[in-house]
């Protein structure tokens, strides 16, 4: 072998044992893998569900914020033909002016955030600490017009990315 090639070999795999180290290094300092959470959860705060939901796992209430006749069961209607719990239907106290409006609470954080998708990220997202369950009300508003079609809210799912915990929440394991 000419020197040339000694030369070489001893220059990768100089270069092979530091990228190692520098991998072993990083990997052993890693502090992104605990960050945000339970562990590190305040005292108090609630751990928020952050896992996206399939349709067939997600329970919801449709209740309609409009003067419009009726909207709150057709709309259910188009829910349950998607798959998903609708468990109860009917009138909001009060008229809202939004697209719709999503209240949940820590355990429906990965519900609502689908949910969202199928208003195209329209809907108004308010987050109840104390609420214990995992149902999402839905309440359509006047800025509603139809549901989004699958691919849209595929598209939209992948615009929203992840779910995210609410102020005031930890996030929970993802599983």
């Amino acid at each position: 072998m000419s020197f040339a090639r000694v030369r070489a070999l001893v220059v990768v795999g100089l270069l092979a044992v530091i990228a190692l180290v520098f991998v072993v290094v990083a990997v052993v300092r890693d502090t992104q893998s605990k960050a945000g959470t339970a562990e590190n959860c305040p005292e108090g705060w609630p751990i928020a569900d952050v896992r996206l939901r399939e349709q067939k796992d997600v329970k919801i209430n449709v209740y309609n914020g409009t003067d419009e006749v009726g909207l709150a069961g057709s709309v259910a209607d188009d829910f349950r033909n998607r798959k998903f719990q609708v468990k109860k239907e009917g009138n909001a106290p009060k008229a809202v002016d939004d697209v719709a409006v999503l209240r949940f609470g820590p355990k429906g954080v990965g519900s609502a955030h689908l949910l969202r998708a199928y208003f195209l990220n329209n809907a108004k997202l308010e987050p109840d600490l104390k609420r214990k369950d995992d149902t999402v009300d839905v309440i359509l508003g006047n800025g509603f017009q139809q549901l989004a079609t699958t691919t849209e809210v595929n598209q939209s799912l992948g615009d929203l990315g992840s779910p995210q915990a609410p102020a005031g929440t930890c996030p929970g394991p993802v599983k």
